[in-house]
């Protein structure tokens, strides 16, 4: 092969995989062929910039500065991807650093060390070519155009070829303002520069949106209102998570007649013991994971849509809901099956005690990344907690926080329902923790994965209901609700609503119906949802003689 036609070969190559590079969607839905075909506008300014500087000194500093920059670009738009697809958002640089250790420990509960290992050194191995495969595309193109009149041909195109890109950049940055509108006025798309600009952009507007967020967190309506809790009576009040439970149960056809069905039978036994059900929607601040924001923002009467909020509240002077319920004498619990490590946090939101995965004395098998079943959660919740009848002397009322997880992915496996008798320390379950296909066995098949949630659903469903009914002789008030939708390919609905049930003796679920909440544990698809950070002010105003003196609506669309 001739000198000439290598070199012609070589310019070809690095022009395809800057092109490809360029290309690279940040959404799941951009995954198509036809993306293959939308011509990057930045090409043709980088081609001609590293024409012009040429294998010197500059060219040397325009090669790091581009190297460096798209391969970033492009680690960002893969994170897109993955925050896309897990919670229906792209990834924030500055408030989602933490989710990268939290995807560690949930793919080695998943899947287990050693492919979690392999799949984070192919990561970062496919990280390092694509910076290694940029860093030789631009060097090639800066030994391309030794001769002057090509240097001149660069130029004249440099100029009209960064005009065409930035316009395309101002026209897409404006179409967004406008969703239906649709412009072909320039064909191609700088999409890789304007991801970088949009990132610049968000850092400045998360910390303007903090800084708003913490003064919003000083200002509390419920400060200084008495008396709270007491028209609970002496009666327990918990707070019960099922996680990943959300309006998919009620609308996606793979889900609603298993979930529906199961509702109404808990509903029927409920009521044949004497308890009366209630059911709403509620408004999670964001779908797929996360669950500590959805609780946060229950706890706080704040919105708490990313991590930088949340930290903000930690350092906050806010009152949350379990500071109010010490303030009124109740003791207040955390039950955390999922903790496997301590929970530092924990401290700022007012609980006497916090329960963490290790503190609920399971002996049993993990279920994969879950811990225990939900069944052995509210049997240990019981054990330690509520040994007591309310009313004893000496039993101080509760409020307490449950999250269950035996719904969190991976879904698998799943325990059936057994006798409350028959627990004991939890070892009964291995029978089942060890049973069925394995995570990377489910996850090869969507409709697998989309049936084992189903599954998984209904059997915390079954649980919490079997344990309200075993408590109904002396039944506490339970609010239990999902903290958020599952991803999107689970889910299959585009909202973030999830069901909100309250269970327990009448006189106190009868509290609730000034809202129109709908009786029986289907709620009505058309009544108004209640944002999660509105709910810690209805719960407070809801069960208590003390108002605050400027009532604010405690239903928003």
């Amino acid at each position: 092969m001739s000198q000439a036609l290598h070199l012609k070969a070589q310019l070809f190559l690095a022009t395809v995989l800057l092109y490809l590079v360029l290309i690279q969607p940040n959404h799941p839905a951009a995954m198509t062929w036809d993306a293959l075909w939308v011509f990057p506008l930045e090409l043709p300014v980088i081609i001609a910039a590293l024409m012009l500087t040429g294998a010197g000194l500059a060219g040397l500093v325009l090669r790091v500065f581009l190297t460096v920059t798209i391969t970033a670009i492009a680690v960002l738009k893969l994170a897109d991807f993955g925050t896309f697809i897990a919670f229906n958002r792209g990834f924030n640089l500055l408030v989602d650093s933490h989710l990268l250790p939290a995807a560690w420990v949930l793919a080695q509960g998943s899947f287990g060390y050693l492919l979690s290992v392999l799949a984070l050194v192919a990561a970062i191995t496919a990280v390092a070519l694509v910076a290694s495969a940029l860093w030789w595309a631009t060097g090639v193109w800066t030994r391309a155009a030794p001769a002057r009149g090509a240097k001149v041909v660069a130029g004249v195109l440099l100029l009209p070829a960064l005009a065409v890109a930035v316009a395309e950049v101002a026209e897409a940055r404006r179409m967004l303002t406008l969703p239906d509108a649709v412009s072909e006025m320039i064909p191609g798309a700088a999409f890789t520069a304007r991801v970088g600009i949009e990132r610049v952009e968000q850092i400045r507007d998360t910390r303007a949106d903090l800084a708003t967020f913490r003064e919003a967190a000083r200002n509390d309506p419920m400060e200084g209102v008495a008396p709270l809790f007491d028209r609970l009576g002496g009666r327990d009040l918990i707070i019960v998570y099922v996680e990943s439970y959300g309006r998919s149960s009620f609308e996606n056809p793979l889900y609603v007649s298993t979930h529906t069905e199961t509702l109404r039978r808990i509903d029927a036994e409920l009521r044949s013991r004497g308890l009366a059900t209630r059911s709403a929607w509620a408004t999670a601040p964001m779908v797929g994971g996360q669950s500590w924001l959805a609780h946060g923002s229950v706890a706080s009467g704040l919105w708490l849509d990313n991590q930088g909020r949340y930290r903000a509240l930690l350092a906050s002077p806010r009152r949350t809901l379990f500071h109010y319920a010490q303030g009124a004498g109740l003791r207040t619990v955390a039950i955390k099956p999922a903790h496997i490590f301590p929970w530092p946090e924990g401290s700022f939101f007012g609980f006497d005690a916090i329960y963490n995965a290790a503190d609920l004395g399971y002996k049993g098998d993990p279920f994969n990344w879950v811990t225990m079943p939900d069944q052995f959660t509210l049997h240990a919740f019981d054990r330690l907690e509520r040994r007591q009848p309310q009313g004893e002397p000496g039993r101080t009322p509760l409020v307490a926080q449950v999250a269950l997880v035996s719904s969190h992915a991976p879904w698998v496996p799943i325990p059936p329902v057994i006798e409350w008798s028959e627990i004991g320390d939890g070892r009964i379950f291995n029978q089942w923790a060890n049973s069925g296909d394995p995570p990377e066995v489910v996850w090869r098949d969507h409709d697998y994965v989309r049936d084992q949630f189903r599954l998984a659903i209904d059997y915390s469903l079954q649980t919490l209901g079997a344990w309200a009914a075993r408590h109904a002789d002396d039944p506490p008030l339970i609010v239990m609700l999902g903290d958020h939708e599952p991803a999107r390919f689970v889910s299959g609905v585009d909202g973030f609503d999830v069901p909100l049930h309250v269970i327990g003796p009448a006189e106190l679920v009868d509290h609730f119906a000034p809202l129109g909440w709908t009786e029986g544990m289907i709620p009505d698809p058309d009544l108004p949802a209640v944002r999660m950070d509105a709910l810690r002010d209805l719960l407070l105003r809801s069960l208590s003689t003390g108002q605050p003196r400027i009532a604010e609506p405690i239903i928003q669309q």
